[in-house]
């Protein structure tokens, strides 16, 4: 990793993306938008970026039934809301965005987008959306940050309580969607385990992820670009 003085980043914020009302199987429903901001607070202390906080508003892919969603419309929305405070306040000329919920992917299309409404450059970052929803990565960081509880495994993987648990009980997901059917296989065969080493790894490297994303963003602003 790259090191890099807080004053070259002082002028970038770092926004977390997750969802908030979003069934996890015994994990809070807020488990993404957790991740997210941590990874995103933790990023911003080592390279002096400030720290924009987290989006209320997420988006969920058609034929997955997890929870309350909003609009990609509503996202975005928020999203730039957000970014021209942040940019018209703190004098932002670049922000990261964090994202750790699958549902929100539809929103990296739209980067550009933003940046032209907002004036800002953006990148987008999506280290932390790995395996299978609320699957072995997603509860080891859980367990990692305190917020989950691995003593509670075999409620978890009850899937007529908790069908979301690797969309495994959620039919309209796994007709649509390959990668889906793909990842609820790993879960009926594997189980999630809760491996609180794992989840720290995972954090760490995605802060360090977060952290080279938010230095290449300051090198692209020194450099006009």
């Amino acid at each position: 990793m790259r090191s890099s003085s807080p004053e070259s980043c002082a002028d970038i914020g770092i926004l977390a993306l997750g969802s908030h009302r979003e069934r996890h199987g015994v994990l809070p429903e807020d488990t993404d938008a957790k991740l997210a901001s941590y990874v995103a607070l933790q990023a911003s202390l080592k390279t002096g970026a400030k720290f924009l906080g987290v989006i209320f508003s997420s988006h969920e892919l058609p034929g997955i039934e997890t929870g309350e969603h909003q609009s990609l419309k509503e996202v975005l929305k928020e999203v730039e809301e957000r970014l021209k405070e942040a940019k018209r306040t703190l004098r932002i000329k670049g922000a990261v965005i964090v994202n750790a919920h699958g549902g929100n992917s539809p929103l990296r299309e739209k980067v550009k987008e933003l940046e032209k409404k907002v004036g800002i450059k953006l990148l987008w970052d999506s280290t932390l959306v790995k395996g299978p929803h609320a699957g072995t990565e997603e509860f080891s960081m859980a367990v990692a940050l305190g917020i989950g509880d691995g003593s509670r495994l075999s409620e978890h993987l009850n899937f007529e309580k908790h069908p979301e648990v690797g969309f495994v009980g959620l039919p309209q997901a796994l007709e649509r969607y390959e990668w889906a059917r793909e990842l609820a296989r790993k879960v009926r065969e594997k189980g999630v385990k809760a491996d609180p080493k794992l989840g720290r790894r995972l954090l760490e490297k995605a802060v360090n992820e977060v952290v080279c994303v938010t230095q290449e963003l300051a090198r692209l602003l020194n450099e006009g670009k």
